[in-house]
């Protein structure tokens, strides 16, 4: 039951595409907190509907019923049962249906107590019971053909004769009107709904995507920083009273390799602080490698790089995540192999690029080859490419990463946003 009132009464099914229906009073929070009446719109209706009446009543004199103390009371019913047309849409729609019946059957002018019916039947198909909205018109309609055809030699006023079918047919044609416009507007409002909740959904899965960017990102720069550092206060700590001057070398490359990590870390959260700006540097991308060779020779591990093909510029996101292939895999050789060389080859084919880095091994722990989050990184950074990431143990005993991303892909994702 509190599901149903927070959802009559101003929740989020009630919201429309440019904030909520005029019907729904009051903000959104004071909805939540409290139940909500349509007071404002009610009152007006209440008004129109009993001035409207009395000019009814003078065009139809003669005809029916003059407005007494009890169709008086027949009208304010039906009106301020739409007090509760959001909350209990069912019985509203059914005692709109009632009094009017007693309103048509006492004999009483037909006016704008049709509004009523109209406004009850379109909540409750709005809330979505189709049926019970159906079922009061029918029953109204029914009873009307009766009361025209059959009671009205019972029913006042004195000497009506029996009703017109043409009359019959515009009562019943103006029945399915108000049912057809309701339920367009209940169909056309699930639309917003379901538009909404795929909005929503697009934007949580934006979000974890640049979330998991980030945070590939941040590993990327750290662990192989922070590998090197680890390596070279280790020299500094076994060298520091036999070879000070070694050990100096070491300080000097864990300060190199700090503020490095430092100025990369620092332009993923200027991204952040600043959604939408261009980053203060470039992404880092195949260029580098000298840098990167140079920080692996710090950590003692020579590295040999090998170029096959036409060397040319690659597309922004290949570079990028070239780059960081290639330095995730020297960082894990640094951390978890014997072998103190490694050899990189870059291969450029005319839609691919082909990345290899291998090292002799032996492993010098079970996770040899890398981390989880290291290997689950590059396999995301490939497969986000449309490329395909092999690592494993070669035969000799060193350690292979295969690397494979294509640049048409690439080139298409360019074209499709410079389009836009």
């Amino acid at each position: 039951m509190k599901e149903q009132r927070t959802r009559l009464c101003g929740g989020p099914p009630w919201r429309w595409r440019h904030g909520s229906p005029w019907w729904n009073e009051g903000d959104d929070e004071a909805a939540e907190s409290r139940p909500s009446r349509p007071w404002r719109s009610t009152l007006l209706l209440t008004v129109f509907v009993q001035v409207g009446s009395n000019f009814a009543a003078e065009a139809q004199e003669g005809f029916r019923e003059p407005l007494g103390p009890f169709a008086r009371a027949l009208l304010l019913v039906g009106t301020l049962l739409l007090l509760w047309r959001h909350r209990y849409p069912v019985p509203v729609v059914f005692g709109v249906a009632v009094s009017a019946l007693l309103y048509f059957g006492a004999g009483y002018p037909y006016g704008p107590i049709f509004l009523t019916i109209a406004l009850a039947c379109f909540s409750a198909v709005v809330a979505g019971h189709r049926r019970a909205a159906w079922a009061a018109l029918g029953l109204l309609w029914v009873a009307h053909l009766l009361e025209g055809h059959w009671l009205y030699r019972w029913l006042p006023p004195d000497g009506d004769t029996v009703g017109d079918w043409g009359e019959d047919v515009s009562v019943a044609i103006w029945m399915v009107a108000i049912a057809a416009v309701s339920e367009l507007v209940r169909v056309r409002r699930e639309q917003w709904d379901r538009e909404r909740t795929e909005r929503l959904q697009a934007a949580r899965r934006r979000a974890d995507e640049e979330r998991l960017r980030i945070a590939r990102e941040l590993h990327d720069v750290l662990a192989h920083s922070i590998s090197v550092i680890n390596v070279q206060a280790g020299t500094g700590l076994a060298l520091l009273d036999s070879d000070p001057e070694q050990a100096r070398t070491a300080l000097t490359t864990i300060k190199a390799a700090s503020k490095e990590a430092l100025g990369e870390v620092r332009q993923v959260l200027d991204t952040l602080r600043t959604p939408g700006d261009a980053p203060r540097a470039p992404a880092p991308g195949l260029s580098r490698l000298p840098e990167l060779v140079e920080q692996a020779a710090s950590a003692g591990l020579t590295v040999g790089v090998e170029t096959e093909g036409k060397r040319r510029a690659l597309p922004p996101g290949a570079d990028l995540a070239a780059f960081r292939i290639v330095q995730e895999a020297l960082t894990n050789v640094v951390r978890h192999s014997g072998s103190r060389h490694a050899r990189v080859l870059l291969c450029y084919e005319d839609d691919a690029l082909k990345l290899r880095i291998d090292d002799d091994g032996p492993a010098t722990g079970a996770d040899a080859g890398g981390s989880g989050n290291g290997l689950a990184g590059m396999r995301e950074r490939a497969a986000a490419l449309g490329g395909t990431i092999e690592a494993g143990p070669r035969e000799d005993g060193g350690f292979r990463v295969l690397a494979v991303l294509p640049l048409e892909h690439q080139a298409k994702l360019a074209e499709l946003k410079e389009d836009r």
